[in-house]
């Protein structure tokens, strides 16, 4: 009796779950697939999501190149990047083409190149912190790095005027580097890899995706935040918000399962 109740409560969440536009979905964006699902190999750094992504291994073997296709940019604008900073770089494009768990950022852009972009991505703390670790020595002449460029040669120059200065001066924290750099993209979480409330760069994917929870958390959160649920009358989003999550879906249990099925 119990046990089934549980089983069928259970699979209705996922059901819930399966059905939400927030979640495992690929945004409307240059070089991204439509829908997610496996790929047999994915290149290098962009590996981890192989079994799950939105991007083609042809994607991924390009955000390894200095000069790829995907947006002709050029990592060395001010002389070599050093490899430990450029592989940052790398896993950042890896998360940004492949990664299925960014729906609840996803937001509309008007740019010629893309109809959805990211923003304020919650970025773990220790991914942010060693990202800028690894840069602080590299040389850049801008901080924002989706606009601005001399784009004159075909591939990013640093606008006239402007001087190659290290990272560390640049962005003089890791908070700086991981908003400032992408226009927004992430926000600097002060949360801490494996909390499952902050997106993780890095991870080792024989340990599962940790992101997928992080977007569950995000979207459950973003359905019941109290924005969302000014428009519906009073009492209902006060018995929404007083409510946890699953508490809302035991009534609904209740109806689905004949009498005497909990006993």
């Amino acid at each position: 009796g119990m046990a089934l109740g549980l089983a069928l409560g259970l699979a209705l969440l996922a059901l819930l779950a399966a059905e939400d536009p927030l979640l495992n979905v690929c945004m409307d964006a240059k070089h991204h697939k439509s829908q997610p699902g496996p790929e047999g190999q994915l290149y290098d750094q962009c590996s981890p999501w192989k079994d799950n992504a939105c991007c083609t291994a042809n994607t991924t073997s390009e955000a390894h190149k200095d000069q790829s296709y995907l947006y002709n940019f050029n990592w060395n604008h001010c002389g070599v990047m050093p490899a430990k900073c450029k592989r940052h770089f790398i896993q950042d494009t890896c998360l940004y083409e492949c990664s299925p768990n960014l729906g609840p950022w996803i937001e509309q852009a008007d740019s010629s190149w893309r109809r959805q972009r990211i923003l304020h991505v919650p970025l773990c703390r220790e991914d942010c912190e060693q990202w800028w670790q690894d840069c602080q020595d590299a040389l850049t002449c801008k901080e924002n790095w989706h606009q601005g460029w001399n784009w004159a040669t075909g591939k990013n120059r640093c606008p006239w005027g402007s001087m190659c200065r290290p990272f560390r001066q640049v962005f003089p924290r890791p908070k700086d580097l991981c908003e400032k750099v992408w226009s927004g993209s992430f926000s600097y979480s002060g949360e801490r890899r494996g909390s499952g409330r902050c997106i993780q760069l890095w991870f080792d994917p024989a340990q599962g995706n940790p992101n997928v929870a992080v977007a569950q958390y995000y979207a459950w959160k973003k359905r019941f935040s109290p924005a969302q649920v000014e428009d519906e009358a009073p009492e209902r989003a006060r018995a929404a918000r007083a409510l946890p999550g699953p508490a809302l879906l035991l009534p609904a249990l209740g109806l689905l399962l004949p009498p005497g099925w909990g006993s």
